[in-house]
């Protein structure tokens, strides 16, 4: 089923375009919904005609987007999350949580543009925030235990792994 979307939907399209989903997810949730209309032959002229209309104004905010994109394309985000023993998560790190470390940054970016798998592991991901349909940034995001950094200095200092063990367990209790 072809459809003009009207909102940007995060993983299908952007405002404008002309998409092919399964019939069901149109009928069912994005024309009832009004985040899509049927792509007729009529529906895809005013599209144009409105396209030509707005060009200005796509450009300007086109121009914002990447106004915003300049702002945090050098930031890179270190996030601390309790883990267990075997290095899993209790939870895990995901859009949202990258929002709210950006807004303390003074970045106040919408959870619902960025994208990212779920941090369920200590290790190093990418989060990519949509601002414009050709505007996307990709934030690294390393993730890593809370009492990591710690152990990392004293395994840097010490040229023996048995005193790190030792040591370990103390700074725990």
């Amino acid at each position: 089923m072809e459809l003009i979307l009207k909102e940007d939907i995060i993983g299908l399209g952007y405002k404008n375009d002309i998409v092919n989903v399964k019939s069901g997810y149109g009928r069912n949730y994005l024309i009832p919904q009004g985040k899509a209309v049927i792509a007729s032959p009529m529906a895809k002229k005013i599209l144009a005609e409105n396209l030509k209309q707005q060009a200005h104004k796509l450009a300007a905010l086109k121009a914002e987007a990447e106004k915003k994109g300049e702002a945090i394309k050098d930031v890179a985000l270190t996030i601390a999350a309790k883990v267990s023993a075997t290095g899993q998560l209790y939870g895990s790190v995901n859009a949202g949580i990258v929002a709210e470390e950006l807004k303390k940054l003074g970045h106040d970016i919408d959870r619902k543009i960025i994208t990212m798998t779920d941090a369920k592991t200590v290790g190093d991901f990418v989060a990519t925030v949509h601002f414009h349909k050709e505007v996307e940034v990709a934030i690294p995001v390393k993730v890593v235990a809370e009492n990591a950094p710690a152990e990392e200095k004293k395994v840097e200092a010490a040229p023996v792994e048995a005193p790190v063990e030792e040591e370990a367990p103390a700074t725990e209790e």
